[in-house]
């Protein structure tokens, strides 16, 4: 017993303050801890998505930017740009040939409805009679089939709503081609120091999930490389091939339907959408031999995806194709277009991460389980000398 101040303290007493100290100094080292993570993560957060995108791209596109770079003799500088500029490229050029292609558009209809150039044709029989809204449409078709100018100011108050809406629809993509070409930028940054970023988070993980942390982040960069190929990749040969054909065969709007081609392939809709009623319009529009030719290239085009993207997606993954197909539709349902990497990224680790907490069960129990063997064995065999 020690006294302390005259007062005798018990050594266990002296014992649990010491440990009380201890509990509350990794308490306060936590909490400040805690806190400087959580300033940190406020203010990275407006820009979370521009680097989460950036980092997906710079994944995506390294083997690409490391082959320019070994063919350009080791300037990673310029093969960064290239890169950077072709990605920019391939985000805004669409887009500027859809804008312009909407522009010359609506200008030769502006022009040929002012000089009274364009006309419509009679109105189809029976329109009258189809029930609420047949009426009203046909006497508006009877009058733009006389004048387009007074039709169209009398469906004004329809059409602007209509407008307003389609406007908006522009203004949003406008604003999401704007997103991808910072991200773009950003991952331009991201080539260089690739290497050491990705060592980095090697050895973060490895402090994480000791001692396969390095293996997830090889495998979740495998993930992204595989999806970004059978899904963006596909994608594009998919828009790509569809405007195309359009193009050759005088599609109106082949930009257009195209670029809706391209969206809704990213999407994992599909091109179906957009190729099946344009074979149905080339049936009742060009002449029969033509028509065959056009929907002979036109199916394979909506169909190919499904023979490309499982063998582009599983190509160097052990992780089952199954995990993958649910990762990308789960996660562009759930969060969007960067759920489209997220998803597969995501289940992939956790899969991996499963069958090695299994098989550390199993080791586990392995040895537990030997023994009892050797006894049986030991038992059968001294039955068998008897």
């Amino acid at each position: 017993m020690a006294k302390q101040h005259g007062v005798p303290v018990t050594v266990s007493a002296t014992r649990d303050h010491g440990i009380d100290g201890k509990v509350i100094d990794v308490a306060i080292r936590l909490g400040v801890l805690a806190l400087f993570a959580y300033i940190s993560l406020m203010l990275i957060a407006p820009f979370a998505v521009f680097i989460l995108w950036a980092l997906v791209l710079t994944v995506a596109l390294y083997p690409a930017y490391s082959w320019l770079a070994a063919k350009l003799g080791g300037r990673k500088a310029i093969s960064a740009a290239i890169v950077t500029l072709i990605g920019l490229a391939i985000i805004i050029g669409p887009v500027a040939v859809l804008v312009v292609s909407m522009v010359d558009t609506l200008q030769g209809w502006y022009q040929r409805i002012s000089d009274g150039s364009m006309t419509l044709p009679p109105a189809p029989p029976g329109l009258a009679d189809i029930p609420f809204v047949g009426p009203k449409v046909a006497e508006l078709w009877q009058l733009g089939s006389t004048s387009l100018e007074k039709a169209a100011t009398k469906a004004a108050p329809f059409v602007v709503p209509a407008g307003t809406k389609i406007l908006g629809t522009l203004a949003s993509l406008s604003g999401s081609v704007l997103f991808f070409a910072v991200s773009v930028l950003i991952a331009g940054f991201l080539f260089v120091p690739g290497p050491k970023l990705a060592s980095g988070a090697r050895r973060f993980a490895d402090r994480i999930i000791a001692p396969r942390g390095a293996e997830f982040v090889d495998l979740a960069g495998a993930t992204i490389r595989n999806v970004s190929r059978g899904v963006i990749g596909v994608a594009v040969i998919q828009g790509l091939l569809t405007g195309i054909v359009m193009v050759a065969f005088a599609v109106p709007f082949a930009g257009i339907l195209a670029f809706l081609a391209l969206i809704l392939c990213i999407i994992q809709i599909g091109p179906a959408l957009v190729i099946l009623p344009v074979v149905v319009w080339a049936w009742s529009s060009m002449g029969t031999a033509a028509a065959l030719v056009f929907t002979v290239l036109m199916v394979p085009i909506m169909l190919v995806d499904n023979v490309l993207r499982p063998i582009l997606m599983a190509r160097g993954l052990e992780v089952p194709m199954l995990v993958i197909l649910i990762g990308v539709l789960g996660g562009t349902l759930a969060y969007g277009l960067i759920g489209l990497f997220l998803g597969p990224v995501v289940l992939a680790v956790f899969y991996e991460l499963v069958i090695a907490w299994v098989k550390i069960g199993e080791a586990e129990v392995a040895p537990e389980s030997s023994p009892q063997t050797d006894s049986i064995s030991d038992q059968a065999n001294q039955e068998d000398s008897i």
